[in-house]
């Protein structure tokens, strides 16, 4: 039985950074590294909150952090999402990648406030582009059963297509700037200067 109110943070913490050339989710644009820094405001939000992270990460993580191993069953950033998924399949999740250095509580609290529990998922999206955000998005329980029948069928592994060809919510936050993903050295600099504004 799904439980339409619960909704779990997750924070994706188990990519490469290979564009960064760094891990991502150690850089510290708050004072403290990105990954924590996020399950902390998912744990502000969220009935409980957990990091995604691979095997070789789990000595790094505080012991106060609750994890969950990529299981390695998929590919990308599905792989994190559903090995959460398949851990606790019937809550919903609240899906942060780390390298979103400018998201806040404020626009945490915007994406609740518009979920929309009968679509697979409520995403944000920019006005201008309006793609929904996989990495940040509440990913309902019926959404991500269905991603796991998508990525078996093999008709892809990108869950912003899979998003894209689904019914979902889009949500255009308040202040955009929450959705600037930090990918490289260039888009870290930016985010480092709008931090330090």
């Amino acid at each position: 039985m799904t439980s339409v109110d619960k909704i779990y943070g997750l924070v994706l913490s188990g990519g490469k950074s290979t564009r960064m050339g760094k891990d991502k989710g150690l850089i510290a644009y708050h004072g403290i590294p990105q990954r924590d820094y996020i399950y902390k405001l998912l744990s502000e939000v969220c009935e409980e909150t957990f990091i995604s992270i691979r095997k070789d990460q789990v000595d790094e993580i505080p012991n106060n952090f609750q994890v969950i191993v990529d299981e390695n069953k998929f590919k990308g950033p599905y792989n994190g999402i559903l090995s959460a998924h398949q851990k606790y399949p019937n809550v919903a999740w609240l899906v942060l990648a780390c390298d979103l250095p400018l998201i806040d509580v404020a626009a945490l609290k915007e994406l609740i406030a518009s979920r929309n529990s009968s679509k697979l998922a409520t995403a944000f999206a920019l006005k201008e582009n309006p793609l929904p955000e996989p990495l940040c998005a509440i990913w309902e329980a019926e959404g991500l059963k269905a991603s796991v029948e998508y990525m078996n069928s093999q008709q892809g592994s990108c869950p912003r297509k899979f998003l894209i060809n689904n019914d979902v919510a889009l949500v255009f936050p308040a202040n955009e700037k929450v959705l600037l993903n930090a990918n490289s050295e260039t888009d870290y600099q930016e985010a480092i200067k709008i931090v330090a504004q």
